[in-house]
């Protein structure tokens, strides 16, 4: 039986606590604003959810195989070197992630759910874990049947999600990276501090890359000052009416689309 994925969660998340005490770029404590809260989050998020969505997994994979397959067909993308299919799965669904972080920022409804997330207003990797459950099943809807699909082999998904976790805890984190050259082709903390940012920088915001910062510089949607270093504050307009609460956070969104 192979490593649990909240194993790596934790591994990843001590990892960076270490980093961030040691090469911190902002002062900032341990237990900042907001940090019981992102525990609670990290948790559920990297935990109790992954729970309740795996009997949906196998349960979506058998309606595929039984409708969609016939139809389309498979591809046999399992047959590939796993690096081959690492770096297809790593591109292909990270432009996805990007096209759907996008709509998260420009459909009401999205962005209401996506508020969550941005309610940090002291960032570090620990915020990469406070996010709506709701995001999950979107981003997993817009990705799960291309990648059935293609038919890659699960490890190399397995593989992929703890990257793509390791990944958002850096972009998150309280470390100054800007990785040289490859700043235009890897997401990085110098640069994502700017989503955060709470003045729009666009009509709808910046930098909406998952792993990979080159689809913002593709289609202009990039933004890192040279003469600032990071925000002033991060958040959104209307923040202090945003409730406070896990719970609350969770309801809010679900409750107003119900109306």
């Amino acid at each position: 039986m192979g490593i649990p994925y909240w194993a790596y969660v934790v591994a990843l998340s001590l990892l960076f606590v270490a980093a961030e005490r040691l090469w911190p770029w902002r002062r900032q404590k341990l237990l900042r604003r907001g940090f019981g809260l992102d525990l609670v989050y990290l948790v559920f998020n990297g935990y109790v959810l992954a729970l309740l969505l795996a009997p949906f997994s196998g349960r979506i994979e058998a309606l595929v195989d039984r409708v969609v397959v016939p139809v389309m067909g498979r591809g046999h993308v399992a047959a590939w070197p796993w690096w081959a299919q690492f770096l297809l799965a790593f591109f292909a669904m990270d432009f996805i992630r990007w096209g759907v972080h996008v709509l998260m920022h420009r459909v009401p409804w999205l962005w209401s759910i996506h508020r969550v997330h941005h309610s940090i207003v002291e960032m570090d990797w620990i915020g990469n874990m406070r996010f709506h459950w709701v995001e999950v099943v979107v981003y997993k809807a817009a990705q799960y049947v291309p990648l059935l699909l293609l038919g890659f082999d699960w490890p190399v998904l397995f593989a992929l999600d703890v990257f793509s976790t390791a990944m958002g805890h850096f972009n998150h984190a309280n470390l100054k990276v800007t990785l040289g050259p490859l700043r235009y082709l890897l997401n990085h903390p110098t640069m994502h501090i700017w989503h955060h940012d709470r003045e729009l920088h666009g009509q709808y915001g910046c930098n909406f890359g998952i792993n990979l910062s080159l689809w913002d510089w593709l289609f202009g949607t990039a933004y890192a000052p040279a003469d600032r270093e990071q925000p002033a504050a991060l958040g959104f307009p209307g923040l202090a009416r945003f409730p406070a609460g896990f719970l609350a956070q969770l309801w809010r969104p679900l409750l107003r689309s119900r109306r």
